[in-house]
């Protein structure tokens, strides 16, 4: 029953903290963070122990692994390997060694310089994954960059998993050198285990489910899934995390994807809430005052050596500098794996309390200035780049072009439709997409498309949207769509805008954000299914135009308002 009470006052002071966060839009882990040092054991008032809470507190960061490959499927990865496995091995290799060469300078041990590089190169999928949502750009090139990398630097964490407590043991290379290589050989093993099971086995089991029909037994089998692949990997001596992105990866791929990230949400979220708590508790309010400048001088060592490496190497990658200043702020917060790897550092006594509470301090104060970054990384991107940055991205690939009369974004099923029409019409038109496959698609189809976000104001610029005649906004994302228009508005005044909606409520917060028109899918196609019988039925064709005009023009309120009577059984 004690348990009980310390559970309704984790709840309690955790909503109070979280509506008033909310109401300030301030961002939620931030919240956790404060409820977990209110109930934490370093603060006067009641304390919160839960025996169970730290193992709950880490399926977050499982859940949210496993939602994260959902959007990572092999293909993607794979269109995307140079840039993920390139440049996600360099920002830690390179981390780690200017963090560890600058501490041993300063006159730190070797081993201690090495561990503290090590947690400081880890950046936090949960911070920048949410931040993204919230913000709506997860689906941009540098958004998508910067959560990718920071996802694969979960994978690099396993060898530090293994490293540190070596270190710690004093072994020699050696040993050291076998652990590293077991390490890697279970990393394969697990991936192969993982893959072979998933490729053969979950598609006729999600389709088994599916016919059900029932919302419980495919939550259940979601959960089934996650579990049973984080078993997987922690059998093997790796993290429970990394199962459940492998599974997260191989579900991407199926076409139950989306159903799974709705179902598998609620419970991410309640459990991130937990670990970041968990997080929070960890603060020494009473260490402070003797450490507070180390601890700061940790936070800038942290965020500005993080920055200044992505900007290089993503810069060198091909991005243009906006791009690869937005990316480096996204990845300049420190991450959860950096605790982690802290945890495991003080147990294995490689370093003292004393500098392990600087160092997690640290990583918190990364953490609050990490989410301000993030937040206005547009602003400060923009005023580091400077005015007229150079880009090789999709700016040079427009420049010389002449300005296209129609800029569509998207290239999914509907803009490609559209780029067909617009081509059969002899109507110039660039079309932008963040899915590497789906520029490629629209190359060989020989149309005009580019790898970019067309809610991007540099982009805009680049593309000349001004002086085009037309933006259509087609991409499926009712958030991204929104932010799209938004930012077509703003960049272009006069620049008509059309876009895609799902519904009605969708089709009115566009009209609202600044397009002209935003027709929803499931109306029109009512619209146009009724059309057809009327033609059948031979009424005349300039009278069916001007009925279906007269409805768009009057924002379908004929067809929403006229109530459905029952017909008596």
């Amino acid at each position: 029953m004690d348990h009980l009470v310390q559970i309704i006052l984790l709840l309690a002071v955790a909503v109070a903290i979280m509506v008033i966060f909310q109401r300030l839009h301030i961002p939620s882990s931030l919240g956790y963070l404060l409820v977990g040092l209110v109930l934490g054991p370093h603060t006067a008032g009641p304390t919160v122990h839960v025996a169970e809470f730290e193992a709950l507190a880490e399926f977050g960061v499982v859940f949210l692994l496993f939602s994260i490959g959902l959007n990572y499927s092999l293909p993607q990865l794979h269109a995307m390997r140079h840039q993920i496995l390139g440049l996600g091995t360099a920002q830690v290799v390179l981390t780690t060694a200017v963090v560890a060469v600058l501490l041993w300078l300063a006159g730190s041990n070797p081993v201690v310089a090495f561990v503290i590089g090590a947690v400081f190169a880890q950046s936090s999928s949960t911070i920048i994954g949410r931040q993204l949502a919230e913000q709506g750009e997860e689906a941009t090139p540098h958004g998508r960059l910067g959560l990718a990398i920071s996802v694969f630097q979960d994978v690099t964490a396993v060898p530090f998993l293994i490293l540190i407590p070596v270190l710690g043991a004093a072994t020699g290379m050696d040993m050291l050198a076998g652990e590293l290589a077991w390490a890697l050989a279970k990393a394969v093993l697990a991936f192969t285990l993982v893959f072979y099971a998933a490729r053969r086995a979950l598609r006729p089991l999600f389709h088994l489910v599916a016919e059900r029909r029932s919302a419980e037994l495919f939550t259940l089998t979601v959960l089934l899934v996650v579990l049973a692949a984080a078993w997987t990997t922690h059998s093997l001596g790796l993290s429970l995390a990394f199962g459940a992105f492998l599974a997260g990866m191989m579900l991407g791929e199926t076409e139950f994807r989306h159903q799974v990230e709705s179902s598998i949400r609620p419970f991410r979220d309640v459990l991130l809430g937990l670990f970041f708590v968990g997080i929070g508790m960890l603060i020494d309010p009473a260490s402070l005052p003797q450490i507070w400048h180390w601890a700061l001088l940790g936070a800038v060592l942290l965020l500005a050596s993080k920055i200044a490496v992505v900007v290089l190497i993503v810069h060198r990658s091909g991005m243009d500098m906006p791009g690869a200043w937005r990316t480096a702020l996204l990845l300049a917060v420190g991450g959860e794996f950096g605790f982690a790897l802290l945890a495991i550092a003080l147990g294995a006594g490689v370093i003292d309390p004393h500098v392990g509470q600087i160092v997690l301090n640290a990583v918190l104060f990364s953490l609050i200035g990490g989410v301000l970054l993030i937040r206005y990384n547009h602003a400060i991107a923009a005023r580091l780049a400077g005015a007229n940055p150079r880009s090789p991205g999709p700016a040079n690939q427009l420049a010389g072009l002449p300005p296209p009369r129609v800029l569509i974004g998207g290239y999914g099923r509907v803009g490609h439709t559209i780029a067909v029409l617009l081509k059969s019409g002899g109507v110039d038109f660039v079309a932008f997409d963040t899915d590497p496959q789906r520029v490629q698609q629209g190359r060989t189809d020989g149309h005009a498309v580019l790898y970019g976000d067309i809610a991007d104001p540099e982009l805009l610029a680049a593309a000349r949207a001004e002086q085009a005649s037309l933006a259509i906004v087609t991409v499926d994302s009712h958030a991204v769509a929104l932010r799209a228009v938004s930012a077509l508005r703003r960049h272009c005044l006069q620049l008509p805008v059309i876009a895609r909606a799902r519904d009605l409520d969708a089709s009115a917060a566009l009209v609202g954000a600044g397009a002209m028109h935003a027709y929803p899918e499931t109306i029109e196609a009512s619209l146009r299914l009724g059309a057809t019988a009327l033609r059948i039925l031979q009424h005349p064709v300039v009278d069916i135009d001007r009925m279906l005009q007269d409805i768009r023009d009057r924002d379908y309120r004929p067809v929403i308002e006229t109530p459905v009577k029952e017909v008596a059984q």
